[in-house]
């Protein structure tokens, strides 16, 4: 049980309920995590205009193979569980590329690299060495694109961490960060 209430459609803010359409548009569904932040506005136009910007940067598949990453190194099963669904439904990633991004890996080099700096990056808190910025660079990665790496990397941290301190409940098929990949 969430330990923040998660309004519904008709509860959640008024000045919500037009992005949550949008969010209904684009995904057919409204995940119990964009209600959760709708309780914000503000903080819901943030997610959603950061989410839609990064659609314009590195393709679905890094991006997604950086959110299942991610949410594993933070242990954020709600992240884990719509990331591997989206991962495997929308962005067509495959289990065991799955399970390799849970690792930090990827089967594909470029992302491999991607996906392993996006890891340090949350868990070093930013604090990577001059030799992780020159292999991703070395990897055909732009400085523009490092930023988008980063943005993606913060865009998922915001996410883990309001449905850790949620404790939202899970609506996609059940991925734990504590069952092994």
């Amino acid at each position: 049980m969430s330990r923040i209430t998660v309004p519904t459609y008709e509860t959640a803010p008024s000045a919500s309920q037009p992005m949550l359409d949008a969010v209904k548009k684009q995904l057919g569904v409204v995940p119990n995590s964009f209600r959760l932040v709708a309780l914000s506005p503000a903080a819901l136009q943030g997610l959603l205009g950061l989410n839609g910007a990064l659609t314009k940067a590195l393709d679905l598949k890094t991006r997604e193979r950086i959110a299942i990453a991610i949410a594993q190194s933070n242990a954020c099963d709600y992240c884990l569980s719509a990331h591997s669904y989206i991962g495997l439904n929308l962005a067509k990633i495959d289990a065991a590329e799955i399970a390799l991004n849970r690792r930090g890996a990827s089967a594909d080099v470029k992302a491999n690299v991607a996906v392993a700096f996006a890891v340090k990056i949350n868990e070093q808190r930013g604090n990577v060495s001059d030799a992780d910025l020159q292999a991703v660079r070395a990897a055909g990665f732009t400085d523009a694109q490092i930023v988008e790496i980063i943005a993606v990397v913060a865009e998922n941290i915001f996410t883990n961490l309001l449905n850790i301190v949620a404790g939202t409940e899970i609506d996609f098929p059940v991925v734990l960060a504590a069952e092994a990949a």
